[in-house]
């Protein structure tokens, strides 16, 4: 298990789920999960399905202080990818952090994630 699993989201919706007291995603209702990426996934995650975003925010989650269930599932193959069945506590969250596109019109890996590693 990785010590540390990311989402990406949008300011907005982050704010409604610190009112609400938890995070929920419309996958969470049309699939059953929450998408999440670790490390290594994070930036080719944003390129492919937030590409032309202005701004992201990145939830930093601890799989230890989940409530919901987080299994690795293989999305594409060899590719596993952690999913949050259930709402997101935010007692889970540990921190975030908004991401720009990148003078190419690209998210690159942000400053501080460039020396992390999976486990």
């Amino acid at each position: 298990m990785h010590a540390v699993i990311y989402h990406i989201t949008f300011v907005e919706a982050w704010q409604d789920a610190e009112v609400r007291g938890v995070y929920l995603h419309d996958s969470l209702e049309s699939e059953g999960f929450i998408h999440c990426s670790t490390t290594d996934q994070l930036v080719a995650t944003a390129n492919r399905f937030f590409a032309g975003a202005d701004a992201l925010l990145v939830l930093a989650i601890a799989p230890a202080n989940l409530e919901a269930e987080l299994l690795y599932e293989e999305s594409e193959p060899g590719q596993w990818f952690p999913h949050i069945y259930g709402p997101l506590n935010l007692g889970a969250v540990v921190g975030t952090f908004t991401w720009q596109l990148d003078v190419d019109g690209r998210f690159a890996t942000p400053a501080y994630l460039q020396n992390i590693e999976d486990d």
